[in-house]
């Protein structure tokens, strides 16, 4: 009798993170019989910050957020998926990923992750209630302070999204964040892309600090919400951009243009990765490949509420026809995203970094201590790593 093998898995709570494991589990071991997947599932608060290392002491497969990778590839605690899959398969997830997400989960010469899963901040509507209201989709940015003096403007908020927000208004004034190691930014830069955004957030009600995009997402498709009718960046879910009952159906594009230029959002989306310490190494890369792989990817993982990684499935016309384009009108914003800093500890300063910038959107501390506590908090975690930015 053969030995039936149990892979565990961890990912976040939500349809577009745990929907498409289950589906694809399911596929999977209907042709492996031997094989059971069984994911567990994790606040999306977790995902962001929970160690990856204690993790993989206890799960065989391990959706992540790609920041990881420089500090978890040197320890040991992932696969190297290189040395395990063909070198065709590799090239083809390099040669159709979705902006920079499949060498996101590179270090060091290895491939640590596959990217399943592909985001960025895009902008988001009801058409509806545009309408109702007698607005358009901004296209620039004074049209979209225009409709946030009128009340009809969401924007997540929380500490993190802010940070995420910060990085693309400083690129989009014309200098990229970490491109030195003694600063995020210059105060020059960094001043003016703080302002600009308490501009846009005094504008809105004051409940937007503590959200999230799925909360903003929510919010906005709820059939009780009859004012909020646009957001203008928030990490895209694609499941919003579906029929879904009890909710109106969101309509998804590229944000409003800065200064004339689109602007370049930060890359989000999370890889698969595979546990050092998996004792059933061949059975866990080989669901690995089959979640990854561009049959998969444009089909039932889509199909079933993921928000693929595989550019196949962005260009598939099914699946714009199921999400009303979405995947079409948002994969330019992802192809031109910015990719986040790839130092070791860069995730601690994100964790930190996060909070010192909300407290200086919220006027809880003067904009220059607050840039500068910053500053001085990226040289801090640089110097706790051999590994410049």
């Amino acid at each position: 009798m053969t030995e039936l093998i149990i892979l565990r898995g961890m990912t976040w709570n939500h349809a577009r993170g745990y929907a498409p494991m289950v589906e694809t589990a399911r596929q999977f071991t209907a042709l492996h019989p031997e094989i059971q997947i069984r994911w567990e599932q994790r606040s999306l608060k977790a995902f962001e910050d929970f160690p990856v290392e204690k993790l993989a002491a206890d799960y065989d497969l391990i959706v992540l957020d790609h920041p990881w990778i420089p500090q978890v590839a040197p320890r040991g605690v992932l696969l190297p998926l290189d040395e395990h899959l063909p070198a065709a398969f590799l090239a083809d997830q390099a040669a159709n990923s979705v902006g920079g997400s499949h060498a996101s989960y590179a270090h060091a010469g290895h491939q640590w992750a596959l990217a399943i899963d592909a985001a960025a901040p895009v902008a988001f509507w009801r058409d509806d209630l545009l309408k109702e209201h007698g607005a358009a989709v901004p296209r620039i940015w004074p049209e979209l302070l225009d409709l946030a003096r009128r009340g009809h403007v969401e924007i997540p908020a929380a500490p993190i999204n802010c940070l995420m927000n910060f990085y693309s208004f400083c690129d989009g004034a014309g200098e990229s964040p970490f491109a030195t190691s003694e600063r995020v930014v210059s105060r020059a830069i960094g001043l003016a892309a703080l302002k600009r955004m308490q501009e846009l957030l005094a504008l809105c009600d004051a409940s937007v600090w503590s959200r999230n995009p799925i909360g903003s997402h929510e919010l906005v498709a709820s059939a009780t919400n009859s004012k909020l009718a646009y957001c203008p960046l928030a990490y895209g879910y694609s499941n919003y951009a579906r029929p879904r009952a009890g909710s109106h159906r969101l309509e998804f594009g590229e944000p409003p243009t800065l200064d004339d230029r689109p602007l370049r959002t930060t890359l989000g989306g999370t890889g698969l990765a595979v546990s050092a310490l998996c004792p059933h190494t061949k059975a866990a890369v080989a669901y690995s490949a089959f979640v990854a792989s561009p049959a998969i990817q444009r089909t039932s993982y889509t199909q079933s509420g993921g928000q693929p990684g595989h550019r196949a499935a962005w260009l598939d016309a099914g699946n714009n026809r199921i999400t009303g384009d979405y995947f079409a009108r948002t994969l330019p914003v992802l192809d031109r995203a910015l990719v986040r800093p790839r130092f070791a500890v860069y995730m601690q300063f994100q964790s930190a970094g996060a909070e010192i910038f909300h407290a200086g959107l919220r006027g809880e501390l003067p904009a220059n201590d607050a840039l500068a506590q910053l500053d001085a908090l990226y040289r801090e975690t640089l110097s706790a790593t051999s590994i410049a930015p």
